[in-house]
């Protein structure tokens, strides 16, 4: 049985369902499954209802046979597709917080968890947005939106054809740029004062060779295990706190 719009994007769980209810993304359809108890989703599914949104009961089988990501708690939404930005609107959000901007550059992240997860650490620590490449790189799919648990209807992202390019107009402009690199300088021996942009790299080669050496300086996270590296998602967010606690001093 056919539900779902392919066109759309579909947002899956019920805190992805009710962060794109709250940053207004269009609804055009939402499935819910028959005997679900939750107040606040039945608040949800009556406001959506007032707008004059479908609303289907499923059994549980008919919700998972539409699902993507397979954990969809029993609830699942088809909204309009997220809306990429240009760089200039994310320097200019900064502007208007009365903030340097703070820049997340991703170089080639094809995991959608990777990506989700990045996105969800960029919305916590108030980062301003992300740039991506507009190939070889995981885009806002139905697994990155319940990846990044909601994050993602409040984290400006924009494409560029060429990110060694785009942090070269940048710089003109202001920025400083820090490559995360296992070799780079450990991240307390810089100030991140001003512009500024943290590029991350690849899963498995990192930040290609042409983009780190248009950055400024490389940094890395000090380590004291057995094992000499972290998920990208977990070292971005590591590097992300640890830059907005240097900022604030």
């Amino acid at each position: 049985m056919e539900y779902i719009n392919k066109k759309d994007s579909i947002v899956e769980g019920k805190n992805s369902v009710l962060e794109a209810y709250n940053a207004k993304r269009g609804f055009r359809k939402l499935f819910v499954q028959k005997g679900m108890k939750d107040e606040k989703l039945n608040k949800l599914i009556e406001d959506v209802k007032k707008t004059g949104t479908v609303v289907k009961y499923l059994e549980k089988s008919e919700i998972d046979s539409i699902s993507i990501t397979k954990a969809n708690q029993g609830i699942v939404a088809e909204v309009e597709e997220y809306k990429y930005v240009e760089v200039e609107d994310i320097i200019n959000y900064a502007k208007e917080k009365g903030e340097d901007p703070f820049i997340v550059i991703l170089d080639e992240i094809v995991d959608p968890h990777n990506f989700g997860a990045i996105i969800r650490s960029v919305d916590a620590i108030g980062a301003h947005g992300i740039i991506v490449k507009n190939r070889n790189q995981s885009m806002v799919t139905s697994v990155v939106e319940s990846a990044s648990a909601g994050a993602i209807n409040y984290v400006k992202i924009a494409r560029v054809q060429n990110l060694t390019k785009k942090i070269e107009e940048l710089k003109k402009e202001g920025f400083w740029f820090a490559c995360a690199s296992m070799d780079g300088d450990e991240i307390d021996k810089h100030n991140f004062d001003g512009p500024i942009g943290l590029v991350m790299g690849n899963e498995g080669d990192g930040v290609s060779r042409l983009v780190k050496e248009t950055c400024d300086f490389t940094i890395s996270i000090p380590m004291k295990g057995h094992i000499d590296s972290l998920n990208v998602s977990v070292a971005t967010g590591i590097l992300l706190y640890e830059i907005m606690r240097i900022r604030k001093h």
